[in-house]
């Protein structure tokens, strides 16, 4: 019989795992998308309005990272201004939807030179790069697949983890834009999905 004391390895050695255990930064990210494309004049039917939800898992010992999105699209109220909307008919706004997936994410610390700057000015954060596959109404986008796709988790001293940033690169951009598109973070979890207090403001 395997004694307790052998089972579960001498106790300062446990404490040590447990302790690093909980230091550990989260390793599931999810939140929300709420941005616009540009005008119609650079992205056709635009400027549309994005909103969706997001989840980013990462591996921390391999680097390596997973997501995926859910996003609605329609034309904002400047396109009545610019005479691509009828305001009585809100068919006109061209709602759709995409889904999409990054099965290659590669995870790096050098977010100063990949991420969009912001003021308040960031002070935390990782990139994420990889590939895109890409939805629209449920069928393959139009525009074709994949897409390279830039992902920015950032914050600062208060809430390690608090914005989200995505850009696509051809052929995506050509619909969403090559800006960065905004998003809140809305929760984090660590290892074995335990709460983590990085993406939350603490008392």
């Amino acid at each position: 019989m395997v004694s307790a004391t052998a089972a579960s390895g001498p106790v300062e050695e446990r404490q040590a795992y447990l302790q690093s255990a909980a230091l550990q930064p989260a390793v599931q990210y999810v939140g929300l998308i709420n941005d616009y494309t540009p005008s119609a004049a650079v992205t056709k039917g635009g400027p549309y309005e994005m909103r969706g939800t997001w989840s980013l898992d990462v591996d921390e010992r391999h680097g390596t990272a997973r997501f995926s999105a859910a996003m609605n699209m329609e034309t904002s109220d400047y396109g009545i201004t610019q005479g691509t909307v009828n305001k009585d008919d809100p068919s006109t706004r061209g709602a759709h939807t995409h889904h999409i997936t990054m099965t290659d994410g590669v995870v790096s610390s050098d977010w100063m030179t990949s991420c969009p700057k912001f003021s308040p000015a960031i002070t935390e954060g990782f990139v994420v790069t990889g590939t895109a596959t890409i939805t629209g109404n449920g069928s393959p986008a139009p525009f074709g697949n994949p897409s390279p796709l830039t992902i920015c988790v950032l914050g600062g001293g208060d809430v390690k983890y608090s914005n989200v940033t995505l850009a696509f690169g051809l052929p995506a951009s050509s619909h969403f834009g090559t800006q960065a598109i905004h998003g809140v973070v809305v929760h984090c979890s660590g290892p074995w999905g335990r709460e983590s207090r990085d993406c939350t403001l603490q008392d």
